[in-house]
């Protein structure tokens, strides 16, 4: 079994659709005989031709509008932003036509399609190209909103998405692309969406993260571990809808919650999760809530950026804060 990196992870779940899906297809700026930016297209196109991964203009709004006519019509499109930042003109046809086809159609229609993305920041890009507004999506009623944190969650989360009848917003956090490596078999056994996975269980407190942060968040647990701090790690993975099940259950169990996000902090994912927790495991809480978030201001030039991005020390000082009060 192969070790790969996250971004191989997703190169693999791709190619075995393409395989084993005759429908599926790949199109984007630069995706085909470059192999996309972060080369996450690599030697798709040569080995799948080009009539099945296509180079597009530079025209996201193109690009989103092709993928909806594509998925209503049979096939399952897998289409490319190459940051974040450029699905902006993108939204119009994801928001107004992608998300509500099932509804507007009464389910005659459905619109099998992904929309993949690399997000956030850390690798000393411009700001356009290091945003995380992945709440912007999850507010939309009739999307799927899915980030991946590791190599074989990246496969197995891509491959359901693929296979998924509604759209699918797939935020791959580029910060982690090739930060590590995992032994991820090729074998197409796809992830559950919709719902989140704990990473590590633990009693006094519970970390809630997705994407990139469970890095920093994962850190934290262990020197939080070294205090005499058992911290429990939930990774999301997906955004929406979201699996509140699993997370009171971890509240219930340990009282605490402390929610990190790159993100912008105000009307995020992070809101909701300590709404939700406020509204329905009041009783179960032993502390307030506590947020560790990026700020709300636009995400800085790349000597600034680490200064906007939460850190495990960040998180380790929010957690003793919970943890005082008893």
């Amino acid at each position: 079994m192969a070790k790969v990196t996250l971004v191989d992870a997703v190169t693999m779940a791709l190619a075995h659709e393409l395989e084993n899906d005759k429908d599926v297809v790949i199109l984007g700026e630069d995706v085909g005989i470059n192999g996309g930016v972060f080369r996450a297209t690599n030697g798709l196109a040569q080995r799948f031709g080009e009539d099945r991964v296509i180079d597009t203009p530079l025209a996201e709004a193109m690009i989103a509008g092709l993928t909806v006519g594509m998925a209503t019509q049979g096939m399952k499109p897998v289409a490319e932003a190459q940051f974040m930042g450029f699905i902006f003109p993108m939204f119009e046809q994801i928001v107004c036509h992608a998300a509500r086809f099932r509804n507007r159609t009464r389910g005659r229609l459905t619109c099998p399609l992904v929309i993949r993305a690399p997000y956030g920041g850390g690798i000393h890009a411009p700001e356009h190209h290091s945003e995380s507004i992945e709440a912007m999506f999850a507010h939309t009623p009739g999307l799927r909103v899915v980030i991946p944190s590791s190599p074989s969650r990246a496969y197995g989360l891509l491959l359901a998405a693929i296979r998924n009848p509604d759209p699918v917003l797939f935020f791959e956090p580029k910060r982690v692309y090739h930060l590590n490596k995992e032994e991820v078999e090729d074998d197409g056994e796809e992830y559950p969406l919709d719902m989140c996975f704990v990473d590590r269980e633990g009693t006094d407190v519970t970390l809630v993260t997705w994407g990139a942060m469970m890095k920093e968040t994962i850190e934290a647990a262990d020197k939080l571990a070294t205090e005499g701090i058992s911290a429990e790690v939930i990774d999301v993975a997906t955004i929406s809808p979201l699996d509140m099940e699993t997370i009171h259950e971890s509240v219930a169990k340990t009282g605490r919650c402390v929610i990190i996000q790159e993100a912008a902090k105000h009307c995020s994912v992070s809101s909701e999760i300590a709404a939700n927790l406020a509204d329905q495991g009041l009783y179960d809480l032993l502390a307030p809530v506590k947020r560790v978030t990026g700020y709300d201001t636009v995400m800085p030039l790349f000597k600034m950026e680490k200064k906007y991005m939460p850190t495990a020390d960040r998180i380790i000082e929010k957690v003793r804060k919970v943890m005082e009060v008893s």
